[in-house]
Formats: structure tokens, C-alpha cells, sequence
């Protein structure tokens, strides 16, 4: 998943107006306050496979939160407004934080501890996380009794074949591919061909794919095994669409929701305001609670802004939070040492991992001696300096998460661990090899008061080695839609992305497989590697979760050695605050950050 910016931008911000000389910092960052033991804990923990809960673990109420009482309204600032309603395009943080309150999937994350830090993978919408007698070529879901849509009709299985089914329809391109590639069982985007219109013109997939034989029961069958469908079900991303309520491309603004809240007003870039949905019956939903009577949220809140409304703690801001925005540069080392925020604070680490992106697809930027010179002159100083040092960011080596089975904490090709600010003298070196002293860049950047500070610093970087790097601005809000563009004029730009479950498996695919290029796709470079699909087929067909973990690691290395089509700039953390008057706060590991489900006004 992208940390979106829509949050994933976030990745590509810096958050503080630092001087540009922090390039020159030779440490890449200031000095940890004493929490790198909790912190390496808290990655090592997501790493840990998360187990399947049965049918009495799937069942509702969510479990009781501390204190927790109805009513009141709760605040959220938030810096980009959602390009993305429908769960179908869901595929960043901060639309699928908010999507915990409007949408339901067959399958979620439950849980199971109080500091959010324990889950089990439970039935949402269906009694049970899923039974499979065959190691997982056929699941079989059965629907609850009682779950409705917000206009009141019943959710039946008439509605998930729709979901799925209509997740084939060219208009559908930015959400996760993984269950219509198992269902077709082919890699990359040649999974439309198994249904290239979806139902909208009345064709379905048939029985031998995806059997509804009842009102309750849904049947997926895949000529593989995929014993991971739990995980990629509990995703926004496959959260039940309506057949009956599907406006097709509407349906992203306006979508007919089946969590406790509904929308009553959005104002795409102003404002989103979500009251109670009245037809959400807790005793179905082991997840989420209704606390508070009303959410309203306010977009182009900045992270200085957010943070300084919210420590203010007053008026409505006392019942203020973010669901996304974190605690700013600035203001970092204030919270985290005030004793009296404590309560007030959460953190954790995230799986996300920035990148700046080489755009394959250019002439200029085919020439790896040009692509190696990009990676030793990016300085990766900026990120971790602005976003407040090593309590926010750690400087990237590889492209796998310190959350992820097979990361290598030793692997540093571009040794941006030694050298954060960059080594222009061997790029510019690498530069004139090429012959391509001087050649133009086109970097695209999010425009943002962040974003034009990251971009200036790490332009400045490159210049150093013999670049001309022309600054190109991209809206906030539809950062990721503009990047994803095949013919995008952008040269390098930022993007970052989280393993959507505990496995690389969940990155490099798609990510880096070169027959996932295409239009809205997340293959943001538009690599097309001979050797990286085959290798990504191959590692995809180990049974065995350790093997495969250490296949995947030696693919990262292929990537990032011999390749070189990205550069990996930090491993995100996050510390949040809210005001005075919320309860119910945790970072869930899970959600990546405050827990949105429990929120209560005190």
C-alpha cells in the first residue's frame, strides 16, 4: 500500500524548514532519545505472521474499551483531502484509515490487545476468517446474519460477487490487484481479460472461479494455492460494494457504506463531515465501536498546523485528532519530552519505505550509469533531519521494511548509512562516463510547503553531481494518480510503499514486476525486468514462509545492484498526538497509526 499523502506523500515530505546545509550532516539525523530497544521491538513484532481467528473470535461486539461512553464530536485535521472513496481505489494510509469507519470486507483485523499491538485476522462480514480443506485453492465464506448497507438492505452474496467481479472494469486501477491475479492466475495486469468489462455488461465470472450458490455463501477457487486470501481480504481495498447502489465511476465520491459511520457532506479538498449510520449493528462487527456521534474533518491542515491546534488543546481542538498527520519536525522533540503529553502520544513504527523513483520509460534514464550516478548523488540527509531525526525516520538501505520478513539491516548499496548526504564525487564520476554531464531531470514533487522543501534540498544534491534538475510542482491530492500516469513527464520522483501483510511478497510484485505496468498501476518506475518476473514468479510458488522471506531479500538485492531503478530513502516512524478530551487512543500496528475504530470523546 502507499503512505498516502493521500498519505504516501507524507514519504515524500520534508516537514521542517531546515537549512540546506543539513545535506552536509554526516549523521544522517540527530541522536535517538533512548527508545531505538522499543522501537527495533515493535518492528520485530510486525514481522510476526498474525494467526486466523475462528468463528467465536469473529464474533460481535468489538471488545469493551476502557472508559468508553457515546456521544460528542470529534475533530480530525487532516493535510490532504481523499481523492479515493470507493473501496475499490483504496490503496494509500489515509483514505484506508478513514475507510475503517465506512467500510466492511469479509475478513479484518481484530484487536486483540488494548496498546493495539496483538491481532488475529477474524470474519467481518463473514462468520469466520475463511475454512480451506485443500491448503488454500478453495475458501469458503459464510455471510452473517443481520449486515446492511446504510440505505438498509441486506448484504448478501449477490453484493461480494458484484465487489470482485467489478474489480476487472478498466475503470477500477488504483486499488490492490492480488485476488482478481489469483482468480485469473496470471501476474500483472492480464487479469482483466478473465472478465474485461466486469458485470457491466452482464457477463459474471463463472462458477469454476467464483460459486455464490446461496444468499450467504461465497466460494473463491484458484488453481494455486493462496493460503494468504484472509490477509488480502481484510484490505479497503476489498471491502463489499453495493450491486444495487454501484454508480460505477460516482461511486468513489459517493459510495453506500456498511460501517457504523456514513457520510452526510464532503467536500472534496473543504471538508468531510461522517454522522452514525443507523443500519451498522454492532453485534455483527468484532472490530469497530460507534462512540461518538460525529467526525469532522478538515482537509489542508498541515503538519505544523495539526500539531500546533492540537497541542494548544483548546475549544474544539481539545477533542481534536489526526488520523494521519504526525507530529511535526518542529515540534518533535517538545512532545516527546513533555511528560505531561505522554498520555496525550502515541508511535510506532510503520512498514513504509520511501523511494525516489527512475522513470524507466525515459530514453535518458535507460542508461544505468545515469541511473547509478542518481542513486550515490541523492542525499537522504533531508528526510531523516526534517522529519525530526531518528525518533521519525531511519535512513533506508533496501527496499524491504524492518516490519518485513528477510529485511537486512547490513544492506546498504548506495551506502547512504555511511554517507546520508550523498557522494556526488562518484556519481558525478558515474555521470561522465555516461557522457551525460549536465543532463536535464525533471523532478516532480508534491506541492506542498514540505515538498518544496525536500525537493530543493535533494535537487540541490544532485546538482552537485553534474545534474540540471528542473523542479516540477504536482497537486497534493492527486499526487499519486498524476505519478501513476504511464506517460508522465516526470524524470524522478518520490513515492513510498508498506507491505500490505507481513511478507515481501506484498512489495516487490507489485511494485517491480514489469507485467503490472499500466495505467494507475504501482509499478511507479515502469521496470520491466526480464529476470525480476521470472524470479518473481519462481519465489511466489515457495511454500514456505522462511524460504521464501530469504528469496525475496536476494531479489532486493538484484533490484538495487543491477537494476537500480529506484533509490530507497528512509524507513518511516510515526508519533502522534490528540487533544485532551479523546479517549480510546492506541497506535494500531495494523492501521499504521491511531486507532480510529475506539476513539471516544472523554
Amino acid at each position: 500500500m502507499s503512505r498516502g499523502g493521500r498519505h504516501a506523500y507524507a514519504a515524500i515530505s520534508v516537514l521542517a524548514a531546515g537549512a540546506l546545509v543539513l545535506t552536509g550532516c554526516s549523521e544522517g539525523g540527530s541522536k535517538g532519545s533512548g527508545n531505538d530497544k522499543e522501537q527495533q521491538e515493535n518492528a520485530e513484532r510486525q514481522q510476526s505472521a498474525i494467526e486466523f481467528g475462528d468463528a467465536a473470535a469473529s464474533k460481535g461486539p468489538a471488545a469493551e474499551v476502557p472508559g468508553g461512553r457515546s456521544g460528542g464530536t470529534i475533530s480530525v485535521l487532516a493535510r490532504d483531502s481523499y481523492a479515493h472513496l470507493d473501496p475499490a481505489q483504496i490503496y494509500v494510509q489515509d483514505e484506508m484509515a478513514v475507510s475503517q469507519l465506512l467500510h466492511r470486507g469479509l475478513t479484518g483485523y481484530k484487536s486483540i490487545s488494548a496498546d493495539g499491538s496483538k491481532h488475529e485476522v477474524v470474519g467481518d462480514l463473514a462468520t469466520d476468517s475463511g475454512t480451506t480443506t485443500d491448503g488454500g485453492k478453495t475458501w469458503k465464506y459464510t455471510l452473517k446474519d443481520g449486515i446492511k448497507f446504510q440505505d438498509g438492505s441486506a448484504i448478501t452474496s449477490a453484493d461480494v460477487r458484484h465487489t470482485f467481479e467489478r474489480q476487472f472494469a478498466a475503470f477500477i486501477n488504483q486499488g490492490p490487484p492480488y485476488v482478481q491475479q489469483w482468480l485469473a492466475d496470471t501476474p500483472g495486469a492480464d487479469y482483466r481479460k478473465l472478465l474485461p468489462d466486469g458485470p457491466y455488461k452482464g457477463k459474471h465470472l463463472p462458477d469454476s472461479v467464483l460459486e455464490t450458490p446461496d444468499e450467504k455463501t461465497v466460494v473463491l477457487k484458484f488453481r494455486k494455492a493462496h493460503p494468504d486470501l484472509p490477509y488480502a481480504l481484510a484490505m479497503a481495498g476489498y471491502a463489499v460494494v453495493s450491486e444495487k447502489g454501484d454508480t460505477k465511476e460516482k461511486y468513489d465520491k459517493n459510495p453506500v457504506v456498511t460501517g457504523p459511520y456514513k457520510i452526510q457532506e464532503f467536500k472534496s479538498g473543504k471538508s468531510m463531515v461522517l454522522v452514525r449510520n443507523e443500519n451498522w449493528d454492532p453485534a455483527t462487527d468484532p472490530l469497530r465501536h460507534q462512540f461518538a456521534d460525529r467526525f469532522n474533518i478538515t482537509f489542508n491542515q498541515q503538519y505544523e498546523d495539526s500539531t500546533k491546534a492540537i497541542l494548544a488543546d483548546s475549544g474544539s481542538d481539545r477533542t481534536g485528532v489526526s488520523f494521519s498527520n504526525q507530529v511535526d519536525a518542529g515540534n518533535l522533540s517538545k512532545v516527546l519530552g513533555d511528560p505531561k503529553l505522554k498520555s496525550r502520544t502515541v508511535s510506532g513504527y510503520q512498514p513504509y519505505v520511501g523511494q525516489m523513483n527512475i522513470n524507466m520509460s525515459h530514453p535518458e534514464m535507460k542508461d544505468l550509469k545515469v541511473r547509478q550516478a542518481i542513486a550515490f548523488a541523492l542525499p537522504s540527509t533531508p528526510f531523516v533531519r526534517a522529519y525530526g531525526g531518528t525518533e521519525a525516520m531511519e535512513v533506508a538501505g533496501g527496499i524491504l521494511s524492518p516490519t518485513v520478513s528477510g529485511y537486512d539491516a547490513s544492506f546498504d548499496p548506495f551506502g547512504k548509512k555511511k554517507k546520508p548526504a550523498g557522494d556526488a564525487a562518484k556519481a558525478k564520476k558515474l555521470l561522465e562516463e555516461a557522457g551525460k554531464v549536465g543532463l536535464k531531470l525533471t523532478f516532480g514533487y508534491i506541492n506542498t510547503p514540505e515538498g518544496q522543501q525536500y525537493s530543493t534540498a535533494m535537487a540541490a544534491g544532485l546538482e552537485k553531481a553534474g545534474f540540471d534538475v528542473q523542479r516540477q510542482e504536482i497537486p497534493a491530492e492527486t499526487y499519486y494518480d498524476q505519478v501513476s500516469k504511464l506517460n508522465n513527464n516526470y524524470d524522478i520522483f518520490h513515492t513510498a510503499w508498506g507491505a500490505d501483510w507481513s511478507s515481501a511478497s506484498t512489495v516487490i510484485p507489485p511494485l517491480y514486476d514489469g507485467r503490472v505496468i499500466a495505467e494507475g498501476a504501482q509499478n511507479y518506475s515502469q521496470v520491466n525486468d526480464a529476470k525480476v518476473n521470472s524470479e518473481i514468479d519462481r519465489i511466489s510458488k515457495i511454500t514456505d514462509p522462511v524460504k521464501a522471506a530469504t528469496e525475496w531479500e536476494k531479489l532486493d538485492k538484484y533490484l538495487l545492484t543491477e537494476v537500480v531503478n529506484v533509490v530507497p530513502t528512509g524507513y518511516y516512524k510515526q508519533v502522534q498526538i490528540a487533544g485532551s478530551k479523546i479517549g480510546g487512543l492506541v497506535y494500531d500496528d495494523q492501521i499504521h497509526g491511531v486507532d480510529p475504530r475506539r476513539l471516544f470523546v472523554k
